[in-house]
């Protein structure tokens, strides 16, 4: 017998749970299909857990510095099992609120298993079939294991492994010099392990501008983390103290071995096993369904959002992705994925805020181009918290006199970066910026200063 509802959603991360409620609160039935835990990646064995160890790491850190700012304290010691049990919570009040939320919604069925396509508005879920003239996909993503020499015969971790380990390893090695591979190599580092980090490319998050990767890496090295760019050769053999990664470096040692080693090179969208096939759905050569500037797949009635997508990989994009949809389907709307700047942040302590172009894609752009850079030291909330690491950064078009794009690295600037995001959004000229009356002491009182600073880039 097939179950018959106004919309099927598949998938109980960042989109699919509000999207549930904003449906059935328009009066429609909807069916939720989640085959492990709601919440998603972000709840589960991302952002939630990881911010919440990296807020553990840096009390360690600060108070390994309570002598510099007059305070006296014993020896820092770390309680891993203490640590881990506190992500726990965090983890579990969070899923367990939004499946209290989801269980007391009115017109909605919540279902536990593995959803695949049988026909364009038909799902299997195990012997249960559904149908619905509205389906939305969104399914996440999970880490990506890299096709490297050996990879397969030796023990190695990813971001969900990670986020559960109740021991400091002796010697974590991070293959992956970007977000995911940064935080956790400096949390560990600060919870005590000699960590190294190996990265193919020739710097660290090499999307970003080289000033700030250079900065990124200066603050790593500074904590004693051994970072390894240039692996053009990684490879994994089993070793008796864990693992050798062979990195084959233009310097340094050509194998590093390592009790535990955190695979982080990226994301692979939760698509291969949804039947896709059976409705036509059309994907990228890398498995993300493709998406028009709507959210709609190729096929009428169905959209994919969140991480399966490939327009986003964060948890703020899966839920603009929800609202673009909502707004659109629900309000009489007009609204695109073409209309969304996207700002992220790399949680390393100081943490990076970023929006919009880097200097160099803004050069490339062949646009005549402004840019101002002031050092963290300049700002007085950095300088009383005795944490100056970093710079702020801003690009602007000469002629339009709108921000570009922005880094803020330093204390504060994944909150900071959102005054810079807001004018961005708002379409506001640097001048409206520039006018603004921070307040004292904080961390974007220095922005008006660094638009005054803004000079032309001389290209040679």
């Amino acid at each position: 017998m097939t179950r018959r509802f106004d919309a099927i959603i598949v998938g109980a991360g960042q989109a699919g749970p509000p999207l549930a409620g904003r449906l059935t609160a328009a009066g429609m039935t909807v069916a939720l299909i989640e085959r492990k835990l709601v919440g998603g990646t972000c709840v589960n064995t991302g952002c939630m857990p990881t911010k919440t160890l990296v807020a553990s790491a840096y009390a360690a850190h600060l108070a390994r510095r309570a002598a510099e700012f007059g305070v006296r304290t014993g020896d820092v010691g770390i309680d891993m099992p203490a640590v881990a049990a506190r992500a726990r919570k965090v983890v579990t009040d969070a899923r367990e609120g939004n499946e209290a939320w989801l269980a007391g919604m009115a017109g909605l069925t919540m279902l536990r298993g593995h959803a695949r396509f049988t026909g364009p508005t038909t799902i299997a879920v195990d012997n249960e079939i559904l149908t619905a003239p509205r389906i939305f996909l969104n399914v996440g993503g999970r880490a990506s294991v890299p096709d490297m020499p050996g990879v397969g015969d030796v023990p190695h971790l990813d971001n969900t492994d990670m986020v559960a380990l109740e021991a400091v390893p002796a010697h974590l090695v991070v293959v992956g010099g970007s977000y995911v591979g940064l935080e956790f190599a400096q949390m560990y580092r600060r919870f005590g392990a000699a960590v190294t980090v190996v990265e193919r490319g020739e710097r660290l998050i090499a999307h970003e501008d080289a000033d700030v990767s250079d900065a990124v890496r200066d603050i790593l090295e500074d904590e004693g983390i051994a970072i390894r760019t240039g692996a053009n050769c990684i490879a994994f053999a089993r070793h008796e103290d864990g693992v050798a990664v062979s990195v084959d470096c233009d310097a340094g040692e050509p194998v590093v071995v390592g009790s535990h080693v955190l695979l982080a090179v990226g994301r692979r969208p939760n698509t291969d096993d949804l039947g896709l096939e059976y409705a036509g759905i059309a994907t990228d050569a890398k498995g993300y369904v493709i998406v028009d500037d709507l959210l709609q797949t190729n096929v009428p009635g169905i959209w994919a959002l969140g991480d399966c997508n490939g327009r986003g990989a964060f948890t703020h994009t899966a839920y603009n992705d929800y609202e673009i949809v909502a707004a659109n389907l629900l309000d009489g709307d007009d609204r695109t994925l073409s209309q969304r700047l996207v700002g992220y942040a790399l949680y390393t302590d100081p943490p990076l805020g970023r929006i919009g172009m880097t200097q160099t894609q803004a050069e490339a752009s062949g646009r005549p181009i402004l840019v101002s850079s002031r050092p963290m030291t300049r700002v007085g909330r950095a300088i009383e918290k005795g944490e100056t690491k970093g710079f702020i950064k801003i690009v602007a078009d000469a002629e339009t006199q709108r921000i570009l794009g922005a880094a803020i690295l330093g204390v504060g600037g994944d909150e900071a970066i959102h005054g810079i995001l807001d004018m961005m959004n708002a379409d506001q000229s640097v001048a409206a910026l520039r006018w603004a009356v921070p307040i004292h002491p904080t961390v974007s009182e220095l922005i008006p200063t660094v638009l005054l600073g803004l000079d032309p880039v001389v290209r040679t």
